[in-house]
């Protein structure tokens, strides 16, 4: 025989409690071995956690209800394949983008989009940061701000404004796709 402990069989999700940690099921003896949200209807980290044996634990998640209390409307959207990427998350480095598992964030730090955050803190996307540049702008304007400039260089380089002078035409068909584009970015979109 060994001198070695016998390995406890292993489950997901078993945590090393104190020696003597009761289950937290009223009337139940059992040594708790398992963490699992004190409510099903609020997550354990903002609700607490409660500590229960493997047959509690089992009937707990038995009874796990994800939807319970959620209108058909938001359990439509919950089971979307897009859940969770169609909401603009709040990084706590200040980021505002699409990014639910915080990927990019570790993979490009902190300066990663330096210079492509509009005021309202959403990263735009290169064709945005272009067509922005065509109009003389940064990511800050908004869109006001690029329906003036706009409206200003289409008065510079149009031929009927400079008396019949095309050899500014190519830079018009410039500033004018830029608009286009930016009317119908979604960092833009005006209802």
């Amino acid at each position: 025989m060994s001198d070695h402990p016998r390995p406890r069989p292993r489950f997901h999700g078993r945590v090393d409690l104190p020696e003597g940690t009761p289950c937290g099921h009223p009337g139940c003896d059992q040594p708790a071995e398992f963490r699992a949200p004190a409510s099903n209807r609020v997550a354990g980290h903002v609700g607490g956690w409660q500590w229960l044996c493997l047959d509690h634990v089992r009937e707990f998640n038995a009874g796990y209800n994800f939807f319970d209390g959620m209108s058909p409307d938001a359990i439509s959207e919950a089971q979307s394949p897009l859940a969770g990427w169609a909401h603009v998350v709040h990084d706590v480095n200040g980021y505002k983008f699409n990014d639910p598992l915080n990927a990019l964030h570790g993979k490009f730090g902190q300066d990663a989009f330096a210079g492509r955050r509009t005021k309202a803190g959403v990263v735009l996307a290169e064709a945005d940061v272009r067509a922005l540049k065509v109009l003389g702008l940064d990511a800050a304007a908004s869109f006001v701000t690029i329906k003036r400039a706009y409206k200003a260089l289409v008065r510079q380089f149009h031929p009927d404004t400079n008396g019949g002078d095309r050899s500014h035409e190519r830079r018009l068909q410039d500033v004018v796709q830029a608009y286009t584009h930016l009317r119908s970015a979604p960092a833009f979109k005006t209802a």
